[in-house]
């Protein structure tokens, strides 16, 4: 258990067999994990006195021994797969969903987002277009952001606190964004545990991969080693600032090809 403060986890797709991801590049897939993985990771808190908690949850009373399940994109498989295994454990969790991908192959219907929040999941907002948010005009960035939750809003019934940023690109002017929009939090994908002092619209994520071991995921419930995903974000933000998102990414995806 990380000691006084919260690690929040960050999943993506899950992996079914017979269903192909939503994308094949090497760059996504290493994010996608396995079905059965994830049985065992949730296998593994609940055998262990874990709670696994929503974010709402966890900004209002976070308590000992807890653990903040976050998913990206809205895939279908966090309806099909992840939710029927966290009712299981009966765990909750934040299903950040992009908006514009509601209805298309992979992702889940206006119907199937419903059905998550009737199940009594968080629906977060992971903004209009997947874009990444850093550096846009303000009218696009406002497209992504507020109006993302007002349509988010729209299709569920239900208010849309948390917001979490495609691709972990976050600057102020988002943050004021978020903030401006009514938004609770702003979660990133930087590796930190969030404590009581954390401010809640720069809030930390530890990714969950496809590489992941049982072993170093029970690692990362309890905050350990986290100072070599902080390295590597460090080196990873820098030379974004360096390149630019279009330059790294291409630079990235070579280096994971090969």
């Amino acid at each position: 258990m990380a000691a006084a403060g919260t690690v929040y986890l960050m999943y993506h797709e899950l992996e079914a067999e017979g269903r192909a991801p939503t994308h094949g590049d090497p760059g996504y897939v290493r994010y996608v994990v396995a079905s059965d993985d994830f049985e065992r990771q949730m296998e593994w808190l609940s055998r262990g006195g874990w709670r696994g908690k929503s974010l709402t949850h966890a900004l209002g009373a976070a308590g000992p021994q807890e653990i903040v399940l976050t998913f990206d994109d809205g895939c279908e498989t966090d309806l099909t797969i992840a939710a029927p295994i966290l009712k299981r454990h009966n765990f909750t969790a934040t299903f950040y969903v992009t908006v514009g991908y509601i209805g298309k192959p992979g992702y889940l219907s206006a119907a199937q987002v419903r059905d998550l929040c009737n199940l009594g999941f968080d629906v977060g907002c992971h903004s209009m277009t997947h874009a990444y948010l850093a550096g846009l005009p303000i009218s696009q960035l406002s497209d992504e952001v507020a109006f993302a939750k007002i349509r988010l809003q729209q299709i569920t019934g239900r208010r849309v606190d948390h917001f979490s940023c495609p691709g972990g690109r976050c600057d102020w002017r988002v943050v004021r964004m978020a903030t401006d929009a009514g938004y609770l939090s702003l979660a990133t994908s930087r590796a930190a545990i969030n404590r009581p002092s954390t401010n809640a619209f720069a809030l930390g994520r530890v990714a969950v991969m496809r590489n992941t071991t049982l072993e170093n995921f029970q690692r990362l419930c309890r905050g350990e080693g986290l100072w070599r995903l902080q390295a590597r974000d460090l080196a990873s933000s820098a030379a974004k600032r360096i390149l630019g998102n279009s330059r790294y990414d291409r630079v990235r995806a070579s280096l994971l090809n090969h």
